[in-house]
């Protein structure tokens, strides 16, 4: 699972941010216990000094090591008791916790060289972060009413609208329940406002969700910031760029919105190649059927599309003239 390196800097400084907000605490705390109870601040003073003094010895010459160490350690668990007992009266559970915000690394967000849990949950909220900035929604599969779409058979289609989307609605929630690297590509096909990018945002939710870096951009977007990289020089503009072939989901909507063009057909080209040849999962919502991405793009992109996207047909009536016909 790939994090974009803002994705992954973010999700760090949130982690040193609540390492260091729980260390200030606990010193906050120590304060105020000395301050209220000062024997606790002799007996760590003691302990500390017995560690010390323990240590010494080892080096010593001629010094009896084992027994030494051992009235050391007995020394420190009598200390540890009559600390405990104290901090139990006066004080309410957890007060002088001093245990690290994770268990597992410490706080440092790495079990060797492995990232762990603390910090691939920290990467996923980040992550959810950016891509509801992106796609300016907050969709659920939930949220998705069938109810929109007629249970009238239509001899066009050979099903009811509402037997087509239900089957479309589940295809695309296993797509983003069961979302690998291996997962293949989505191809959205039908008219405005059916729900193609309803459905697409689930997904992205979904997959970001469940730890995968998740790219949503509109067609018009995409492009244009794919022009900005390749012509400004901004080392800014070509690392957003990057995020498009490095994320392990690219959701793009409307294709076929955008102002056409040269630079989009060649971008549109480059980026689909791209993505297939590393094997990295797409998903492309669009109001073109095959023959008319042909003939605004060009035949090989059409062939692309055909041959290695599942497509899935939105049918019925436009839902946002149904939603206002009935408020």
């Amino acid at each position: 699972m790939a994090y974009s390196a803002d994705v992954l800097k973010r999700a760090k400084d949130r982690l040193a941010l609540e390492k260091a907000d729980r260390e200030s605490e606990y010193q906050r705390h120590l304060l105020e216990a000395y301050s209220r109870v000062p024997r606790l601040q002799e007996i760590d003073r003691q302990m500390q000094q017995t560690v010390l003094a323990a240590v010494q010895l080892v080096f010593a010459k001629g010094a009896d090591v084992t027994r030494a160490l051992e009235e050391a350690k007995q020394q420190n668990l009598a200390l540890q008791q009559e600390r405990a007992v104290l901090v139990s009266i006066h004080f309410e559970d957890g007060f002088l916790d001093d245990s690290p915000i994770c268990s597992r690394c410490g706080g440092t967000g790495y079990v060797g060289a492995t990232m762990c849990e603390c910090l691939q949950e920290l990467c996923r909220q980040e992550q959810k972060k950016e891509l509801s900035l992106l796609s300016g929604s907050k969709e659920t599969f939930a949220q998705f009413k069938l109810d929109y779409y007629s249970d009238q058979y239509d001899a066009k289609y050979g099903a009811s609208p509402r037997d087509i989307m239900k089957l479309t609605f589940e295809r695309c929630r296993r797509y983003a329940n069961t979302f690998t690297e291996n997962s293949g590509n989505l191809m959205f096909i039908g008219g405005t406002g059916l729900g193609k990018t309803f459905l697409s945002a689930c997904i992205a939710g979904v997959v970001a969700d469940r730890g995968y870096s998740v790219m949503y951009e509109t067609a018009s977007r995409l492009f244009g910031k794919l022009e900005l990289a390749k012509f400004s020089g901004s080392e800014e503009a070509r690392a957003e760029a990057a995020k498009y072939t490095a994320c392990d989901l690219l959701i793009l909507d409307d294709l076929g919105t955008e102002m056409p063009g040269a630079f989009v057909t060649a971008a549109l080209y480059s980026l689909l190649n791209e993505r297939l040849l590393a094997g990295k999962p797409m998903v492309i919502s669009t109001n073109l059927n095959v023959d008319e991405l042909a003939r605004r793009y060009s035949p090989q992109i059409a062939s692309r599309v055909h041959g290695e996207f599942d497509r899935l047909t939105f049918v019925g009536d436009d839902i946002r003239v149904l939603k206002n016909r009935r408020s």
